[in-house]
């Protein structure tokens, strides 16, 4: 890989830790703070031991004690350590203390940092493995603003003293990908796993933000996160900001929609709709307490091949637009997305989707690799007391409604099926609107594609008018123009 800042050679490998320490030790330029709390002060241990550090640190501290910590950085309205607003505060109160004991007429070019971190290492009963905020905050030019990375971690390993060596490790990789690859924000999320097994610690947030990453989407970062096996979920809300699902999500109530949403349709949003209704009709649902969640499988952005990052920022796009919670995730089987949720929360849980999507639950096939097969799936998805929604299919070729009642699955199934929909697992949608049961993501699409009319009618309101002023999913004014 390809890392570049001025005055400094060209590099094209993946270099160790030493070597990253160093080399930013050696930049004249270079020049900050390490505020590191909760697993003692590993990140800076790299750059001492890497030798020259005294022209790159400007101070390092350890601010353990709350109350110390609190009277340096304020106390937080939640009164809690590792989180995002304590992090941003450490990050925010080290670099304006640097600017106002350092005189920029005596270090013109210097580039100002501050790197911090707030976690909570592996407890002695090891039932909680620990999780933290890691983030930096930098310059690349004195007479620029400040950019920042924050991220979220989740430690796997079971052993104190190496989560701390790996947080070190993941901390120089941090700082070294702002300074060096800073062009390339997708470099420097897979770079945070340089000298890092993946098995060692999880990332599962990630946000850009400042003068030279004004052009990243941090949705698009999520999904690398994603794609490159960092982590098996992540979530950004209506305004498109990344967020931490273990948040969002603890102790909620979960109403989740699995779909391509390619786009979003009429059908969609009336699935949403009907579902979110019996939802709340269920007495333990508080709707202060719920969080409505449209999932996207890996699986399906890869449905054609390779991942379309514009057809996944043209989906989003709409979601968000719709006031939608995105969730992108690599579960492809529903017990897998269920078991994610009940490390959250133990509050209700329901799944809204059609009646293909339940037809493909009680295929066998997708449970081969489970010793107990279907029937162990089927403990995971249901032990919760978990609801799905069903929404009807049409048959387009009897006109044939498929419900509950009357799809068919493999004879093998047919008890196991009549057991859960008799015991009340699942309820039929019943209001649903009949009229728009003829509508398909795939011909929307291929009408927009062509520019043929009437597609428009197919969508939300107000979708239409976001597709055509954004060009989202190939839309050209040209080709409607033409057609028409």
């Amino acid at each position: 890989m390809s890392v570049r800042l001025k005055g400094d050679k060209e590099i094209s490998k993946v270099l160790t830790i030493k070597q990253k320490a160093l080399q930013i030790n050696l930049n004249e330029n270079i020049y900050g703070t390490f505020a590191e709390i909760g697993a003692g002060q590993e990140t800076v241990r790299n750059f001492f031991r890497a030798g020259g550090a005294s022209g790159t640190i400007a101070k390092a501290m350890s601010a353990y004690d709350k109350d110390f910590s609190d009277a340096i950085y304020g106390i937080e309205t939640d009164g809690r350590y590792v989180t995002q607003p304590r992090l941003k505060n450490m990050l925010s109160y080290e670099i304006e203390l640097m600017e106002d004991r350092l005189s920029r007429q005596k270090h013109p070019e210097k580039l100002f940092f501050s790197y911090a971190n707030t976690v909570a290492t592996i407890d002695f009963s090891k039932k909680f493995k620990g999780h933290g905020w890691v983030g930096v905050k930098f310059q690349l030019d004195p007479l620029e603003g400040y950019n920042e990375i924050i991220i979220h971690i989740r430690f796997k390993q079971t052993n104190a003293q190496s989560q701390q060596e790996t947080l070190g490790i993941l901390g120089v990789n941090l700082i070294f990908g702002g300074f060096y690859m800073h062009d390339n924000p997708k470099e420097i999320v897979k770079s945070l796993y340089d000298n890092i097994e993946k098995d060692q610690i999880e990332i599962d947030m990630i946000n850009f933000s400042g003068s030279r990453f004004t052009y990243v989407d941090n949705r698009l970062m999520s999904l690398q996160l994603v794609k490159n096996e960092m982590t098996n979920a992540v979530m950004f809300g209506p305004d498109g900001n990344n967020l931490l699902p273990a948040q969002e999500l603890y102790k909620k109530n979960i109403l989740a929609l699995r779909g391509s949403f390619r786009p979003v349709t009429k059908v969609n949003m009336d699935m949403y709709e009907k579902a979110q209704e019996l939802f709340f009709k269920e007495k333990t649902v508080d709707k202060k307490k719920t969080k409505v969640i449209f999932e996207i499988t890996l699986a399906n952005l890869r449905a054609e091949g390779e991942i379309n990052e514009r057809d996944f920022l043209d989906r989003a796009e709409l979601l968000c637009s719709l006031g939608q919670n995105v969730m992108i995730t690599n579960f492809q089987e529903y017990y897998k997305l269920v078991e994610y949720f009940s490390e959250y929360t133990k509050s209700r849980m329901a799944l809204a989707m059609g009646v293909y999507n339940l037809i493909e639950i009680f295929d066998e096939k997708y449970y081969r690799h489970l010793s107990g097969g279907i029937l162990e799936a089927f403990g995971k998805l249901f032990f919760k007391d978990l609801k799905v929604y069903l929404y009807p299919l049409k048959n387009h070729k009897t006109e044939e409604l498929l419900t509950s009642e009357n799809l068919k699955v493999h004879p093998r199934m047919k008890e196991l099926y009549k057991f859960f929909k008799y015991n009340g697992k699942m309820l039929d949608i019943q209001d649903f609107n009949p009229d728009i049961l003829d509508i398909l993501s795939r011909n929307v699409l291929k009408k927009i594609a062509v520019g043929e009319d009437g597609w428009e009618e197919m969508l939300p309101a107000g979708v239409s008018e976001i597709i055509k002023s954004k060009r989202l999913f190939g839309y050209s004014a040209r080709r409607s123009a033409k057609k028409s």
